[in-house]
């Protein structure tokens, strides 16, 4: 253990001497490499029938990992101050909108259900927003704090513009639609702005405005009305609305406690769907049980809290936002994926960072870790 220790610091030191932050790098290890052994399990059996390999989502998982780590190596060595650049900041906020602008370019854009949120690139699916989170992320921090905290109390140098871009976002979300991956990006950057310094009073009536209009929303939209029924009453069309909900839930009860144990899902075999995707926690808890499905949440408890002590002890306001910025997407979107599993919350279709089967968010995901390591090795000891 001890060389291993040494060979990843060897690996990720900076040029400050500091180490890596070694707690977050191992915990993000482990789930990296429990998910790909849960992929290929969950997916097996669906791999087998549509492509006669049962390894399929496994091997081009394969693909997106190595440059994920490739990017979290890149992103790691970068001295993360060079993204709090106004100009490049800028940037960031423009890439993000051309980004969600792609979806809707015919010939470019692809469907996957109901939603317009892929692009496709030379025979290869991306999501754009995906890379959205971390960009417009970027952004915003280093918006934040060029901002400072006595502009930020003014609704018109604070709060104003910070609702105007983020609406804009929002709106282009909801067209394709992602409501899901927007929930996401709403959460976050209400936390971070809070982080960054924003006035708590323009806060709650941001908050306020948020709930009006996912009121509206599931008024206009009626796929989104009946996931709101479902979460109160899972019987509610329990063979067709909500069929993906009740199977999550047999799926989750029959694990027990130890589980059926690996590979030995009955849900896999076409009776729950997305069990590549949005619902493989639904098989993990099958398969080990509340046990191992415990410790996963644990470990995503333990990024949180790692991501809170390299913000602490950030030697600067921009990386203390970036890093709360960072965790706090990775653990909303794990915590709102495994709520709608087991039915806390209304399901919303986003995938578990590090284990869904999906290129484009694990490599985004990945990078984000990359450029808090390097806050790490850079904060104050």
């Amino acid at each position: 253990m001890a060389k291993l220790k040494r060979a990843i610091n060897s690996l990720f030191t900076g040029t400050s001497g500091h180490e890596p932050d070694m707690g977050l790098i191992i915990a993000v290890g482990i789930i990296l490499v429990f998910g790909l052994i849960m992929l290929s399990s969950a997916t097996s059996a669906i791999a087998y029938a549509e492509h006669k390999d049962g390894y399929f989502f496994a091997k081009h998982q394969l693909f997106g990992l190595g440059l994920g780590l490739i990017a979290f190596f890149i992103l790691s060595k970068i001295d993360y101050h060079v993204w709090r650049n106004p100009k490049l900041a800028f940037g960031f906020l423009i890439f993000s909108i051309l980004l969600l602008l792609l979806v809707f370019i015919p010939g470019v854009s692809s469907t996957h259900g109901t939603a317009r949120s892929w692009i496709n690139i030379f025979g290869h699916s991306l999501q754009p927003s995906e890379f959205v989170k971390l960009s417009f992320l970027l952004y915003l921090s280093a918006w934040l704090e060029s901002r400072g905290g006595k502009r930020l109390g003014k609704f018109r140098e604070g709060s104003g513009p910070f609702f105007m871009v983020l609406g804009l976002i929002s709106f282009l979300m909801i067209k394709q639609p992602d409501i899901g991956t927007l929930s996401i990006i709403v959460i976050t950057s209400l936390i971070v702005y809070f982080i960054g310094g924003g006035n708590i009073n323009h806060i709650l009536l941001i908050v306020i405005a948020g709930i009006i209009s996912l009121f509206l929303l599931v008024k206009t939209m009626p796929y989104q009305a009946d996931r709101f029924k479902c979460f109160f009453d899972p019987r509610y069309s329990a063979n067709d609305i909500c069929y993906q909900v009740n199977q999550s839930l047999i799926a989750v009860g029959s694990g027990g406690f130890w589980g059926r144990g690996l590979g030995n899902s009955r849900q896999k075999f076409m009776y729950l769907p997305e069990v590549s995707g949005d619902s493989i926690f639904a098989i993990i808890s099958e398969e080990t049980g509340l046990i191992f499905s415990g410790i996963l949440v644990l470990l995503f408890a333990f990024i949180f809290y790692r991501g809170y002590v390299i913000a602490k002890y950030a030697p600067d306001h921009f990386g203390r936002i970036l890093a709360i910025g960072i965790v706090s997407w990775l653990v909303v979107q794990a915590m709102i994926n495994i709520g709608g599993i087991i039915n806390l919350i209304p399901m919303t279709g986003v995938p578990l960072p590090f284990i869904s089967y999906g290129g484009s968010a694990i490599l985004a995901s990945l990078a984000a870790v990359g450029i808090l390591v390097n806050i790490s090795k850079q904060a104050r000891r």
